[in-house]
This record gives C-alpha cells, structure tokens and sequence, in this order.
C-alpha cells in the first residue's frame, strides 16, 4: 500500500498495463491526471476530432496486439468517440475508452457537459467499470484493462471528475492476462476424426487466427492437410499471399478463386472467424457457400459458435493452441485428402491463375451504366483512370512490410481482390459496422504503433471528406503516412444501388469537390495529382520514400471515372412497388 491521489493511482496502473500513448483531445475533467502522463512515459496525441481519436486506438491495438486507449472530455468529447469505440468492437480491438464524467456533486442537476455515459457505448464495449469511489479508481482501471484483453473488445473506464482529486491508501493492480488453451478433448477428438475422413477440406482463416499470432501454425495445418486456405471477410492478411495454398478472401468483392474452391469442400475448417453474415453473401453470381458440408468452427468466444452458420463441431479455444493440437493428432493417422493431394494443389494453382489473369483483364466495369459514365467522364475530364486498373497498379507498386487501411465505400471494397500481405497485423478495415471516415486515424494509430513500417490508407471521396483533418494530426505530430484518395465524385457504393433498383435516379450521390492534394499541401503534408496510369505506381514509391525517409505524409489523389462495381447491398434491397398515383412512374 502506498499513499497517493487519485490521480496517480489512475497512472500508476496505466503504467502498469504498458501504456506509452494515449489518443484524445485535452480536457478539463481529466486535467489532473493528464498533468502527470509525461513524467510518466505517456504521450498524449492531440487529434482534431475525437472520433479519430477511437480509430487511432484502434489501428494502434490491432497493430500492435497491445491496448489502444482513447480518452475525451466529458459530455460532447466522449460522446464524439461513440463511432469509433462501435468499429473497434465489431474489430475486436481491445481499446479502452476513459470516459471521465461530471461530478458526482453536479450529476442530475443539468450541468455543463453532463451525459449518462454509460448507456452511450453499452451496446459496444464488453465491459463498462465505473468508479464509485475515488479508492477504488485503480482497481477498475486495471479491470478495464484486463477484460478488453479477455474480452477481445473495448471496454469503458467512467470516472467522475471529482474523483482524480484527494489523497488514498492504494496498492497498484498487476495486469492478469488468460493463458487460453486449445478447446475440450471430446470436441478436438471429432474435428480431427471429421478432417482425416475428408476428401477436399478447405481452411478458413480468420481475425483470430491475427490476434493470436497462429498464421505459422494454420500454415502448418494446411499444409499437413494439403488445404486451400481461403481468408475470412476483411482478413486479407491472415494468411499469407506468396503460400501455393493461399486462395483469396471470402465475401464481398473477394476471391473467385477462393470461393470456387471452398464450394468444392466436403469439410471446412473455420479458424478464429465468427463467419459473419456479409462475409459469406454470395458473389459473381456465384452461390459458393457449400451446404451440404461439414463445418468445424473453431473460435475463443463459445457464444460466435454457430450463431451464423449450422456447424458439426465447435471448438471454443486459442487459434494458435487449437491448431497445434489437431495439426499433432492428425499427424498420427491416416488422412484420406493425402490420396489426391496433388490433384487438389493442381487445381488450387488453376484456379488461381484463372482468377489472375480475369484481374488483369478486368480493366473497367462492363455494366452499361459504367460504360456510360467512362464516355462521360472522357467527354468532361479526358481520359481519367479505371479504377480497377489503378488498384492493380497499387498492388505492384506495394512496398515490403505494408500496413494497408481501407475505407468503406465502393473503391475500396473492389480493393479486397487486390490486397495481399505477407504477415498478419497488415490489414485494417472497418469490419462489420462499416462506418465512413475510418482509414485515415486507422492508420495513423496502426502507424504510431508500428513506426518502422510503410503505413498506406485508402479512401473514397466521401470517407475522406469525413476525415481528412485527421491529415492535420500526422504533420503536427510527425506520424508520416500516406492516404490514396480515389476521386470519382460520388457516393459509390450507394449510387449504384439507385442504378439497380431504382432506375438511375440520382438523390444526394453527386460530390462534386476541390483538389484534395490541395487541400493537403495546406495542411502541411505532400499533395500528389496522378490522372495517367503509367504514373500510379511512381506516385505510390515517391510518397512511400517521403513516409519512411524524410517523415512526411503525402496524399494521391487518383482522377477516377465514375464507373462502379457489384451493388454494395444487393442482398437487402428489392425493386420498389409503387401505390400512390403520384409515384406510380418510380418503379
């Protein structure tokens, strides 16, 4: 026990847990304790907006497999947070979210900056501590810290204001961390008996196989299986692209090839994926998804075990654990996929080429729509760039060690085909919630973790307008990266919706907008115009070695047609029926 503020106890534990970095804007209800973050090893990263502030925690936990801590103001600061804190739990990011609160003298009376900040992010975080008394601050910190590790989400600290300030009796909270292990014996016995009697199994690898550093081990398992492995939904980096048995990711915009091959799978593997609803929608026109076969679901969380799809076995356990012990016991038989292993391999390695050489010929979308608009564009801008021309130029140009985000948005989502890494903790992708303005402060947090390495995003017009002052914070405090800014004028995604079901009529999905490499250089950073496509990968080198040599943010805006992929949403809209006279033209 030592005596202490308040304050210092909140720290000290923060200390504990290993935190260096914290992302917010400065406030008076937490002014206290941030007096003393530098002394003790702590930065806080002023951003321009706290939303940024809960995507940077997160691009910074999901990098480094540490905790992303965000902290704000009471009121309107933590309320900002709320679309971040929603990203980094569909993420399964463990953040920490400090929420210091009003008063407890005040709470109820209609104060300034008063909220009920718990019902805020109850639907997000796995856990919310509240400081009921100023000696008990630490223990909750450090819980929070804990159950976003155990948890594998945000968590929610929420301490009244005037609960930094005193002087207490405290001991200081040692980190607990699970040691998790690889599943029941029952259930491991039936998913190595299912995987030694399969004819073509085939390998998802998911988020979890990411969190829990297990790509060596799912790559041994594969390869002791002789399984395609195909990536689960926004997990392009959970296998790597250079392994023969590497197949693409699953869901929207992915891999043919992959999704070929896994229609084939008597048995499918599913390692850390809560297989998530859009990432198993059919794609291509292609109904991939192989009903009649058995699925062994392997995953931390007991409660992601068939909820989404009818599984034969569910194993609740570490990915890494769980695939080092089915990869020992199936060693020890006799597999039946060992009689046409070759023959498997050969048409993974078919596949594939076939895939490849449609990406190389698929230069432009062929829908008339998009034809239309490419004469369009030409007619008004000249000859601007195809966008899917321009991803695979990117994808050449990509340097070593890249840590890539992506946006939401139309663009973006065709960029799944396009994205490969060779280690995990590469990728970052709004996920499940989908929300605009994401990749940007994603990878400046992914960037601040993981300094060292080229740190790129990817945005539409309307993602970054949503968050391009971000910009603002990588010059200020010297967090180089480098945005792709595809400028097509358009809300994409959703206009093509209007092309599909709603016969072309337009309604709020223009965005006309100023040069954004000029709005860049404004900001400080690097602006780069790139509208001939000889000149897409020199652009992306250029602001690379701007990044890691000289510690500069650079922004490519791509001149795009308007020209749009699959509809975004197909599988939730239908043609419109119309009753009211009025309205009977609009079907």
């Amino acid at each position: 026990m030592a005596r202490m503020t308040p304050s210092e106890a909140f720290v000290e534990t923060l200390v504990a847990n290993g935190v260096t970095k914290i992302f917010g804007i400065m406030g008076s209800a937490f002014m206290d304790a941030m007096d003393i973050f530098a002394p003790a090893g702590i930065e806080l990263i002023p951003v321009v907006h706290e939303q940024g502030a809960a995507h940077m925690a997160d691009g910074y936990a999901r990098a480094s497999g540490n905790h992303g801590v965000v902290i704000g103001q009471n009121g309107p600061g933590v309320s900002n947070c709320v679309t971040g804190v929603a990203a980094a739990f569909w993420a399964h990011s463990p953040v920490v979210m400090i929420t210091p609160e009003a008063g407890t003298m005040s709470i109820g009376l209609g104060g300034f900056q008063e909220a009920h900040q718990l019902p805020m992010f109850q639907e997000f975080t796995k856990y919310q501590g509240h400081v009921n008394n100023s000696k008990r601050i630490a223990e909750f910190t450090a819980r929070c810290f804990d159950r976003a590790m155990s948890e594998m989400g945000p968590t929610q600290l929420n301490i009244p204001r005037d609960f930094f300030y005193g002087d207490i009796d405290i001991e200081i909270p040692q980190p607990q961390r699970l040691d998790r292990g690889p599943g029941g014996e029952k259930s491991l016995g039936e998913a190595a008996y299912l995987l030694s009697t399969a004819k073509f199994p085939v390998m998802i690898s998911g988020g979890g196989v990411v969190m829990a550093d297990a790509v060596e081990e799912c790559k041994a398992l594969a390869e002791l299986l002789g399984a395609p492995v195909v990536n689960s939904y926004q997990h392009n980096d959970s296998f790597p692209a250079s392994h023969p048995l590497w197949c693409g990711p699953l869901g929207y915009q992915g891999s043919k090839a992959g999704m070929k091959l896994i229609s084939k799978a008597d048995v499918v593997l599913v390692l850390g994926s809560r297989l998530g609803p859009f990432g198993t929608l059919p794609q291509y026109e292609l109904e991939y998804w192989p009903e009649n076969a058995k699925i062994i679901q392997i995953d931390a969380d007991h409660k992601m075990l068939g909820l989404v799809k009818k599984i034969s076995v569910g194993i609740c356990g570490d990915a890494k654990a769980t695939a080092i012990a089915l990869t020992e016991r199936l060693s020890k038989l006799n597999l039946d996929c060992h009689d046409n292993k070759g023959e498997r391999l050969t048409e993974i390695t078919a596949q594939k080429q076939a895939w490849e050489s449609e990406l190389d010929d698929w230069t432009h979308e062929r829908d008339p729509y998009s034809l239309d608009m490419i004469e369009e564009a030409a007619d008004e801008d000249g000859e601007w760039l195809h966008p899917r021309q321009v991803l695979r130029e990117l994808e050449k140009a990509m340097p070593e060690d890249v840590m890539v985000s992506t946006d939401i948005g139309n663009i973006n989502s065709v960029a799944h085909s396009y994205l490969r890494f060779e280690k995990a903790r590469s990728f970052f992708a709004p996920m499940s919630f989908g929300n605009c303005g994401y990749a940007l402060p994603t990878i400046i947090g992914a960037k601040a973790a993981s300094p060292h390495r080229p740190a790129i995003a990817y945005a539409g017009d309307g993602a970054w307008g949503m968050s391009m002052s971000e910009l603002m914070t990588s010059v200020r405090h010297d967090i180089a990266v480098t945005a792709v800014v595809f400028h097509n004028r358009d809300w994409g995604a959703e206009k093509k919706n209007q092309v599909e079901f709603y016969d072309r009529r337009f309604v709020a999905a223009e965005l006309v907008s100023e040069s954004w490499a000029g709005i860049a250089q404004a900001m400080g950073a690097e602006g780069i115009v790139v509208d001939k496509l000889e000149d897409v990968g020199p652009a992306l080198k250029k602001a690379i070695d701007l990044q890691m040599n000289e510690g500069k943010s650079t922004v490519i805006e791509i001149m795009c047609t308007r020209e749009l992929g699959d509809p975004f949403r197909r599988d939730a809209l239908s043609k419109p029926v119309r009753y009211l006279e009025k309205y009977k033209d609009y079907v």
